[in-house]
């Protein structure tokens, strides 16, 4: 059985004292100490949200504007460009 996703774009941020990864299609970022910590962080995140969203029959895409997305703003600082699967199954409970 196919299952189905969601796919976002990630994108990996050097900082002083560590990694931020940031999603711009559901405007999230998530820190950690290392690139692979960032990472799991943000899609941890991602995916929180889209569960939260779903389940309060919200919008699930929320885009960061575009003169504000650091991507644009800052591409320069931009170490890494990943995609992020949010699993679509939906669990309901009672």
């Amino acid at each position: 059985m196919d299952k189905s996703f969601f796919i976002f774009s990630g994108y990996l941020i050097r900082e002083e004292n560590g990694y931020t990864a940031f999603c711009p299609d559901v405007d999230i970022a998530s820190e950690g100490l290392t690139e692979s910590e960032a990472k799991k962080n943000l899609m941890e995140a991602v995916s929180l949200y889209v569960e939260s969203a779903i389940e309060s029959n919200l919008p699930v895409v929320r885009p960061v504007p575009n003169e504000e997305n650091p991507v644009n703003l800052e591409p320069d600082k931009i170490q890494e460009r990943f995609t992020i699967k949010v699993n679509m199954d939906i669990s309901v409970y009672a």
